[in-house]
């Protein structure tokens, strides 16, 4: 029988797949030698793989042209890229690298959108999605994008005092889109999402407040955001409908109307079990607007998708060192990492969110059940459940079956994966954390000047002088 690290995953999962192979013993990530990377920088460590971004990207692309080109749709499809996600340079630039445009949420998003013009990263027709309950801050450097020649400037309404605002400052002739407010999973403390104008509303504001002012303002797009993404279940395809049906009612007293945005985005692997067709919910996705729309006779609509996680999160990793095994009692192992699961994966504390996690070395070892802590004080700080199973294996420490393995000198190494979206942002990059956990140092493998594969420091682990200055202690 077969007890091994390397037994356990291969009788549990089809393995190797895409992303994750073990060559000579070590864990490879999209064919980056993880242990080579280790050696050169150490753990705790953020490595994000700027690649993978592109790759999710036109993986996309290219199954939506594959949908519209099987039912013949009449509309066009455009991809954004939500920067909440990850609002850093280097991820937004990746993304711009692959014709895509942007949906932002708050007034400073604004500010990066200006900064990347300055830097030609983007020009005045990039499609600018403008989401989220917004304050003056937010719709006067909206109104600013669109006085100074943004064209595609789209300020998705999320309720009817918003309009007031632009038609007080915006000089230029304008696009507007709604967002119609979604019912809430039964899950839900509440039933209807407190973001976007009711739906049963909506036909009604059209005709008071947008109708007859086409030369100032045209609506142009309908949104709906779900909080769980898009997934194969009465629940969504039950909201979906819901706004192709009010896009037809609207489309046949509203021309200017020519799109749908079916916002919140696709599932990203959390597993090695992960199962989900993609192809086929596009195709549902792109079948379902052309058969409303053929019935009701109305022409096809322009398809957005505003696509976060999926753009990004499968393109970093976090790589920790166990630094110690403690045995509390005769049932539980723990093995304790250099970092801290509150500080770094804070969605796996708040929310409980599961990461795909393994071990980068000590495949070849017997496994045991263990549970994970990180090193603050919190008793919250642990990690004990994968997402396909209520429990975490991994190797042992030592190879108990070779004992003069040089291997067992190694500390055992572990990863969570696909880690790229809202971690830093939740946790608040560079300013303080539980117990005064440092942040890791962020490491960052793309592609130079010349297409080579390179690795350099984004930023190195946070210092003690860095927080005792926020503290005012210096």
């Amino acid at each position: 029988m077969n007890n091994t690290y390397t037994g356990l995953v291969k009788q549990t999962f089809h393995f190797p797949q895409e992303g994750f192979d073990v060559k000579e013993g070590y864990l490879e990530f999209n064919g980056l030698d993880l242990k080579a990377l280790i050696d050169k920088y150490g753990t705790p460590m953020k490595l994000s793989y700027l690649p993978k971004i592109g790759m999710q990207i036109n993986k996309a692309k290219k199954m939506f042209a594959a949908a519209i080109k099987k039912h013949k749709y009449e509309g066009k499809y455009f991809y954004c890229y939500c920067t909440k996600s990850s609002h850093f340079s280097f991820v937004v630039e990746e993304t711009l690298k692959h014709d895509i445009h942007l949906e932002t949420s708050y007034a400073y998003d604004i500010e990066i959108i200006n900064k990347l013009y300055q830097k030609r990263k983007i020009n005045k027709d990039v499609f600018i999605i403008c989401n989220g309950y917004k304050q003056k801050g937010y719709t006067s450097r909206i109104a600013r994008l669109i006085n100074t020649g943004f064209k595609n400037v789209i300020p998705i309404l999320d309720n009817k005092e918003e309009l007031k605002a632009y038609r007080r400052s915006v000089k230029e002739p304008f696009k507007l889109g709604i967002r119609v407010a979604a019912e809430e999973e039964p899950t839900f403390p509440f039933y209807t999402s407190r973001l976007g104008i009711r739906a049963k509303d909506i036909l009604e504001f059209y005709v008071d407040e947008i109708e007859g002012n086409e030369d100032k303002f045209q609506l142009k797009m309908l949104h709906i955001f779900l909080n769980k993404g898009i997934k194969d279940d009465i629940y969504y395809w039950s909201e979906l409908n819901k706004i192709i049906n009010l896009y037809c009612q609207l489309k046949k007293i509203c021309p200017e109307l020519d799109s749908i945005n079916i916002g919140g985005g696709f599932p990203i692997k959390h597993s090695l079990g992960f199962d989900y067709d993609y192809q086929f919910m596009i195709n549902e996705i792109v079948s379902n607007i052309k058969k409303a729309c053929k019935k009701a006779r109305v022409p096809m609509p322009h398809i957005y998708s505003e696509f976060g996680s999926y753009t990004v999160g499968e393109s970093m990793a976090h790589i920790y060192s166990v630094i110690g095994q403690k045995e509390q009692n005769d049932r539980e192992i723990w093995y304790m990492i250099d970092s801290s699961f509150i500080t770094t994966l804070p969605d796996t504390w708040g929310i409980g969110e599961k990461f795909l996690m393994l071990p980068v070395n000590k495949w070849e070892n017997d496994y045991q059940r263990i549970v994970l802590g990180g090193i603050t004080c919190d008793s919250h700080d642990y990690y004990d459940s994968e997402e396909h199973i209520n429990e975490v294996f991994l190797p042992k420490l030592v190879n108990t079956v070779d004992a003069e393995d040089p291997k067992n000198k190694e500390a055992l190494y572990v990863g969570f994966f696909h880690t790229g979206a809202y971690q830093d942002q939740i946790s608040g990059y560079g300013g303080i954390k539980h117990c005064l956990i440092p942040s890791p140092k962020h490491i960052i493998v793309g592609h130079d000047k010349n297409g080579k594969l390179v690795d350099w420091v984004y930023a190195k682990e946070q210092s003690a002088q860095s927080m005792l200055k926020i503290l005012g202690y210096m």
